[in-house]
C-alpha cells in the first residue's frame, strides 16, 4: 500500500521527542516522552496504512454509484419485494424469501449456506374494530405481535382513554372491565415504544379487558403501525392492537368532553408452535486469515403488512451488494467477509441470538459486526461502538468516504441483531441515514418500494462495502 507522506511525519515527531528526552535525562518525563513517541508512531502507521486504500475505496464507490452496479441494489430489492411481498416470522412467505435469496446469492457467485433456527409463529387472522358510541365509526387497527385473540363474538366495552402509564395508575379504579386506549404523545421511538411493548400488561394489571395503543409514529395519514409486544408473566393476557394517531386523538377529545365511548373489538390472532427457519449466510473467504470475520447484516423477515422494503429489505440488499461489489472488482481481503441475513428480527432478534449462541465460541475471531436496520436513505455518518483505539482506526477508515461526503464517525453503533456481540466487546457499526421519515412508514402498509430511492441505496452500498473491505484487509484486527 502507498505510504507517501508518512516519513516526514515520523521524522518530525522523532526530532521533537528526542529533544524532550535530551532535556529530561533520567527524569520520569523521559518515560512519558518515549510512550508519547510510540503512540504517535502507531497512529501514524495506522493512518498511513488506511490512507493506502484510497484508490481501492474510490474504485468501489465508482462501481456502486456511477458504474455497472449503479442501481443494482435497488433493482434487487424491487424484484425481491414485488415477488415475495411481506415476510413475517413463521410464514410461508418468509420460507419463500429465504429460498429466493439463497438462490440469487448463489447465482451471484458467492459461497452461500443456511443455518437452521427455531422462530415464533404468530398469525394475525381477521380483525376489526368499531366505535359504536357516541357514533358509529370504523377504526383502522393492526393487532400487535404475540397478542391473543378475542372471543369469536368479539369484545364490546366502554373505553378509558389515558395519555401515560402514570395516568392509568391514578385512574386504575376506572379501568376495570374497560378497553384502555393509550393516547401517548410521540417523543422518540426509543421512549414511546414502551407503550406498544407493555401497554397490554399495564392495562391488564388494572382489570382492563383489552388495550388499544396509539401507533408509534410522529406522522400519520390514518395508518396503523404494528410491532411486537410482550406479556408480563403472571398477568391476564388481553387482546391488544394499535390504532391510528387520528383515532386515538379523536377518542381522547371525546373523553375530554365527558362523552361515553364504546368500542367493539374482534381479533382472531393466535400463536402456533415455533417454526423452522434459517439465517442466510454468504461469504468471501479471506486469503490470509479466513477464520477471522467482518460480519455485515440486515434482516430478511418483516411484518405482515406493506412490502418490508424499508424494514429491512434495504439493509439486507446493501449487505448482499457490498459483497457483490468486492467480488466484481476481483478483491479478496485478508479476513472473511460474511453477510448474514437474519430471520425473525422483528420478534426480538430471535435468529440473531441463536447465531450468536452457536458462534460465540469463536468470538475472538470476530473483528467487526455491522448492521443496517434503520433504512437505506441518504447516508449521513457511520455509528461506531468499540474501544478508543478501535475508534481511532475507524476515524481513518471513514476518511476514505470523502467522495460521497460521508466522513463523519459517530458514537453508539446499534442494532438488535449485533447487540449480543457488542455487549461482549466486539466492535460494531450501524448506518446513520437521513431517517426523519423512517417512522412514518415503519411497520405499516406504507413500507413499500415507493419509499426507496435508487441513488440513496447506491451510496449506502458503497459506504458499506468500503468499510467492510478495508477493515477486513488491514494488517491487524481492530483493538478491543
Amino acid at each position: 500500500m502507498a505510504q507517501d507522506g508518512r516519513l516526514p511525519i515520523l521524522l518530525s515527531s522523532f526530532m521533537f521527542l528526542s529533544m524532550l528526552w535530551s532535556l529530561g535525562g533520567c527524569h520520569p518525563h523521559s518515560a512519558w516522552a518515549r510512550a508519547a513517541f510510540n503512540d504517535t508512531a502507531r497512529k501514524s502507521d495506522v493512518a498511513a496504512e488506511v490512507a493506502g486504500y484510497a484508490d481501492v475505496a474510490k474504485r468501489i464507490i465508482d462501481l456502486a454509484v456511477f458504474g455497472a452496479a449503479r442501481n443494482r441494489s435497488y433493482r434487487r430489492l424491487a424484484d425481491f419485494t414485488d415477488t415475495i411481498g411481506n415476510r413475517v416470522s413463521g410464514s410461508r412467505n418468509l420460507e419463500m424469501a429465504i429460498k429466493y435469496i439463497y438462490n440469487a446469492m448463489t447465482q451471484d457467485g458467492l459461497d452461500v449456506h443456511l443455518e437452521p433456527v427455531k422462530i415464533p409463529h404468530w398469525v394475525r387472522g381477521k380483525e376489526s374494530a368499531e366505535m359504536i358510541v357516541p357514533r358509529a365509526k370504523n377504526l383502522a387497527i393492526l393487532g400487535l405481535g404475540s397478542s391473543v385473540g378475542t372471543p369469536p363474538e368479539g369484545i364490546e366495552a366502554a373505553v378509558l382513554v389515558v395519555t401515560s402509564f402514570e395516568e392509568l395508575k391514578h385512574r386504575a379504579s376506572e379501568a376495570v372491565g374497560k378497553i384502555v386506549v393509550f393516547n401517548q404523545p410521540f417523543v422518540s421511538y426509543g421512549e414511546t415504544v414502551a407503550y406498544r411493548a407493555y401497554g397490554a400488561s399495564e392495562a391488564a394489571k388494572v382489570g382492563a379487558v383489552a388495550s388499544l395503543i396509539r401507533s408509534i409514529t410522529p406522522f400519520s395519514i390514518n395508518s396503523p403501525h404494528t410491532g411486537w409486544q410482550d406479556y408480563q408473566d403472571g398477568l391476564n393476557r388481553i387482546p391488544t392492537a394499535c390504532i391510528t394517531v387520528e383515532d386515538a386523538e379523536l377518542m381522547w377529545r371525546m373523553a375530554q368532553r365527558g362523552q361515553r365511548i364504546v368500542v367493539r373489538l374482534t381479533m382472531a390472532a393466535k400463536t402456533l408452535p415455533d417454526a423452522d427457519s434459517f439465517n442466510t449466510v454468504a461469504e468471501i473467504r479471506g486469503w490470509q486469515h479466513p477464520e477471522q470475520v467482518v460480519l455485515l447484516s440486515g434482516h430478511l423477515d418483516s411484518w405482515d403488512v406493506g412490502q418490508g422494503a424499508m424494514d429491512d429489505g434495504g439493509g439486507a440488499m446493501i449487505s448482499w451488494e457490498a459483497l457483490s461489489l468486492i467480488k466484481d472488482l476481483g478483491l479478496r481481503p485478508r479476513r472473511t467477509l460474511r453477510t448474514v441475513l437474519w430471520t425473525a428480527e422483528e420478534q426480538g432478534g430471535v435468529g440473531a441470538q441463536q447465531y450468536y449462541n452457536l458462534h460465540k465460541v469463536n468470538i475472538s475471531n470476530f473483528d467487526l459486526v455491522m448492521e443496517s436496520d434503520l433504512g437505506t436513505f441518504s447516508p449521513v455518518a457511520l455509528q461506531f461502538t468499540g474501544s478508543d483505539a478501535a475508534q481511532k482506526v475507524m476515524e481513518e477508515v471513514v476518511k476514505l468516504l470523502a467522495p460521497i461526503n460521508t466522513t463523519k464517525l459517530e458514537t453508539h453503533g446499534e442494532g438488535t441483531d449485533i447487540s449480543p456481540w457488542m455487549q461482549t466487546g466486539v466492535p460494531g457499526v450501524s448506518l446513520h441515514v437521513a431517517d426523519s421519515r423512517y417512522f412514518w412508514f415503519h411497520h405499516s402498509e406504507g413500507d413499500a418500494m415507493t419509499v426507496q430511492d435508487p441513488q440513496d441505496m447506491n451510496l449506502c452500498s458503497a459506504l458499506w462495502a468500503v468499510v467492510a473491505y478495508v477493515v477486513a484487509d488491514l494488517q491487524d484486527m481492530l483493538p478491543r
